[in-house]
């Protein structure tokens, strides 16, 4: 750094200490990026790259930003996938000596935005935190709201996909050894799309964990929620101390750690939450279109992040199940003491967020009025939660705090309208503070006398146009036209000299600048102090504010799940510890929220120890994948603790959700989409118990029709035995063959979706009715799909000509009755019969039809024909 200029040496020293950010650089009123930073932030935020001098032969590149509006292009910076830390300076330039001492206040990173547009008010912003071991050590933060939670999973890539998949965390922080193995990263950013750092291992140990949950918590690790859990806790350890490394203060509102187990909640891997579409739709991840879409009436933030949590995390528990089905019941009863709720509800900002901002220091007075304002309806809400009743209602009244203090040093202390900064003055009321009064007193008097020296020097000079104007480089002036320069005094020092005009100070006016600036310098320090003590008494207040917040939240909640049941139709479900799920005339509660016309056709689902598997056959199009999604669905919400779109349902409590929904290639990472369904397909025959509810449409149609039916025949008999899984199951296929399970396997039942055939028309009466569907009716379909009538034409000449030729219908497979035996392959073979001895038999015999697709068998059965016809 030799030859370097003063400044640039002291940019290189902080540089060094933060060499995978993007460094703002304060300089006055802009952050200024040097040599690299600034090369990559000018393409990036597309900024004019200029240079400065550095002591050096070559100018160094820069660019920069106004200080103002640095939020917006840090904002840019992170969504790009870069750091960026802000380096202020730490002393008043006016009164350094030498160069202006700087430090970085704080780093951002994607998992650690506070301050920012990037925030989605109804969505948490989690940093995750992954200690590669066995059991593999999780944590979740959101520094915007204080909540901070923990598990413990085994090493299993589905298994931790699925779970980071609850939390969607904006970035992940880990070790070197989850790299050693790259699979589990690759997979992590392809799915999850979030930033993965790796941090220094000394983060990542035991003894460092504790050492760091003590310094937060003030309690050893065996006095915490993640006592006999060293997994769990590592992974506390690290992001507390990411925090505390980007934040550089203390966050007191993180005052505790919410353990969980796998147990606890309701199973979803990544795949069954995607296609469930519970937080967003598949294809374009929408809001709009999901599961969410339709249960969110929230009217807070903070409640909108609630209720989406609960969705992402089903229960378990009967008893809490019970309780939240209890809560909404009686909010549901009581409609006109529900609005008044929610009346009040909507005149509540982000009180998790607000709060936040004001223990990280970046609170300003407009946040502080924000907090006060959604403070003001509490004591309304607490009124109205006292009458009612159920026990977790009165819980959670219990919980809430009118934080009336609060509320009152707020609006006693902050002027209703202030400025955007907090040390430019102007933000203490009136009569709050004695001394700032006094100040201002004497500020509008040395105004007043300014007017007065106004106006006496226009008397003494005769000058009618006189005017005495400020500004930041001359202080207070005397300003006289061009024309009337001669009847200046003597006494009038000339300062600054203008196209038409002149400007003077004198002694007077000199000595009542001084007051005056003195006054405003120390009213502005003043009123920063003021306003300081009052943000940390708001700090001081945080676990009480950060209780009555989650509070709120569940009310809002509950509140909304009550409102969307009134409006929508919706019945109280029935949840037990029993392994049934009996649903009277369910709905799809997103289908029927977006039919733009006619009404959504109800159907009932019937599933129990005895009846576990049902085979669901039947055409494209006519609504087996709608059927099958809202039994997943309004199972997934009775145990949310939200109504449901029945007449009626019972809910045996479900531990696992798995869906084996749709197929699409997985380019990406070079798998087909038959390689994808068997991977999903796999994860589902190793995981899957007795208590679990899968969704499984199409399985085998990747591949060829006998390898296919293979597949999903052998599924069926594995998943069905409750000797392997046992499990509630709806299989949808057009595999017509599987029909004949029903009589060779118990617990294996058909249904179908019924169809009206009216000549080449069908009509999809969306109606679930039991027995096997008698025709696939894939050329009427097409026909309804538009297709031309020419392939329809020759469609139906090749079906009538594959449906003439005589096929022995001998079993594939065939069950013994005995109930210990096992499946095996019948010894009757497909063959064609009626055809003479010929040429085209021996063709015939070379074929090995296994291994020939649908099409590729129309095509040779369809050459084959002409042949025979010619014979």
């Amino acid at each position: 750094m030799s030859g370097l200029s003063p400044m640039m040496r002291q940019y290189f020293e902080i540089k060094e200490q933060y060499k995978d950010t993007i460094l703002f650089f304060r300089l006055g009123d802009f952050y200024e990026m040097f040599f690299d930073d600034a090369i990559t932030a000018s393409k990036e935020l597309e900024l004019t790259l200029t240079g400065r001098d550095c002591g050096q032969e070559e100018r160094a590149p820069m660019c920069g930003v106004p200080h103002h509006s640095a939020e917006q292009y840090i904002d840019r910076l992170i969504e790009k996938g870069y750091k960026v830390a802000i380096c202020e300076q730490v002393e008043d330039p006016a009164t350094a000596t030498g160069i202006v001492k700087r430090g970085v206040q704080r780093v951002v990173t994607a998992g650690t935005v506070i301050n920012s547009g990037m925030l989605d008010e109804k969505n948490n912003n989690y940093l995750c935190g992954i200690y590669p071991s066995n059991p593999m050590g999780i944590a979740f933060v959101d520094i915007t709201t204080g909540d901070l939670y923990a598990t413990e999973l085994e090493n299993e890539i589905n298994a931790i996909i699925g779970e980071l998949a609850r939390y969607s965390p904006a970035e992940i922080i880990t070790n070197s050894a989850l790299f050693e193995n790259p699979k589990m990263p690759e997979q992590i950013k392809e799915r999850l799309g979030c930033t993965i750092s790796e941090v220094d291992i000394a983060c990542f140990s035991p003894d460092f964990a504790g050492e760091r949950l003590f310094a937060q918590f003030g309690k050893a690790v065996s006095e915490l929620p993640v006592a006999g859990h060293e997994s769990a806790a590592v992974a506390v350890g690290a992001v507390l101390e990411y925090l505390s490394r980007t934040q550089m203060c203390n966050l007191p509102h993180i005052s505790d750690i919410n353990f969980y187990t796998g147990e606890q909640f309701m199973e979803l891997d990544y795949s069954s939450k995607r296609n469930l579409e519970i937080t967003a739709t598949m294809r374009e991840n929408k809001r709009k279109g999901s599961l969410l879409w339709v249960l969110d009436d929230t009217k807070t933030s903070i409640g909108a992040r609630l209720l989406k949590s609960w969705l992402e995390k089903p229960l378990t528990s009967c008893v809490r199940i019970q309780k939240r089905l209890v809560a909404v019941n009686e909010l549901f009863n009581n409609t006109v003491l529900r609005n008044e709720i929610r009346e009040e509800l909507s005149h509540i900002q982000d009180i998790e967020r607000l709060l936040s901002r004001v223990i990280t220091g970046s609170a300003n007075c407009r946040d502080l009025l924000a907090l006060g304002s959604s403070l003001k309806p509490i004591p309304a809400i607490l009124e109205n939660m006292s009458r009612l009743k159920s026990p977790l209602l009165t819980e959670i009244t219990e919980n809430i705090d009118p934080l009336q203090d609060i509320c009152d040093i707020i609006a006693r202390a902050i002027v209703d309208n202030p400025p955007f900064t907090v040390r430019e003055g102007g933000i203490i009321r009136e009569g709050y503070s004695e001394q700032v009064d006094m100040f201002r007193k004497a500020i509008n008097e040395g105004k007043q006398w300014i007017a007065s020296i106004e106006a006496a020097e226009r008397e003494k000079t005769g000058i009618k146009n006189l005017k005495i104007g400020y500004n930041r480089v001359f202080g207070y002036y005397i300003e006289i036209s061009k024309s009337n320069i001669p009847m200046a005094p003597d006494n009038y020092v000339r300062k600054q000299t203008l196209a038409n005009c002149e400007r003077y100070i004198t002694g007077e006016l000199k000595d009542i600048e001084d007051k005056i600036l003195g006054a405003e310098e120390r009213i502005c320090q003043l009123e920063y102090s003021i306003f300081c003590d009052i943000r940390q008494t708001v700090s001081e207040a945080n676990i009480r504010i950060q209780k009555t917040a989650k509070a709120i939240a569940a009310i809002d909640a509950l509140c909304s799940f009550a409102s969307v049941a009134s409006k929508n139709g919706y019945c109280m479900p029935e949840v037990d510890i029993s392994d049934k799920i009996e649903i009277k005339d369910g709905r799809h509660p997103v289908v029927e929220k977006t039919l733009k016309t006619g009404v959504f056709v109800p159907n009932d689902t019937m599933l129990n120890s005895t009846d576990r598997l049902a085979i669901i056959t039947g055409p494209n199009m006519a609504g087996k994948s709608t059927y099958m999604r809202q039994t997943a669905l309004i199972t997934l919400m009775a145990q949310a603790g939200s109504f449901v779109p029945a007449s009626s349902a019972r809910i045996g409590v479900v531990d696992k959700i798995f869906t084996r929904v749709g197929a699409s290639d997985d380019l990406a990472s070079g798998q087909s989409t038959f390689m994808v369904e068997m991977n999903e397909v796999a994860n589902i025959l190793n995981n899957a118990t007795s208590k679990s509810l899968l969704i499984l449409d199409e399985i085998g149609r990747g591949t060829s029709t006998y390898d296919g039916l293979s597949i999903a025949w052998a599924v069926v008999e594995y998943i069905v035995d409750v000797k392997k899984i046992g499990a509630k199951t709806l299989f949808a296929t057009h595999y017509h063959e599987l029909t004949e399970l029903e009589e060779k396997i118990d617990g294996v039942k058909n249904y179908c979706v019924a169809v009206k055939k009216r000549g080449d028309d069908i009509i999809f009466l969306r109606k679930i009715v039991r027995g096997g569907a008698d025709d696939s009716y894939g050329i009427e379909v097409a026909l309804l799909a538009g297709v031309k009538a020419e392939v329809i034409k020759r469609a139906k000449e090749i079906v009538t000509s594959l449906e003439n030729i005589n096929i022995n219908k001998t079993e594939i497979v065939r069950m013994k009755e005995q109930k210990n035996s096992k499946p095996i392959a019948d010894e009757g073979q497909i063959g064609l019969l009626g055809i003479g001895g010929c040429e085209v038999i021996e063709e015939l015999k070379k074929l090995d039809v296994t291994t020939l697709t649908p099409i590729e068998a129309m095509n040779i059965l369809y050459n084959l024909k002409i042949r025979a016809e010619k014979l």
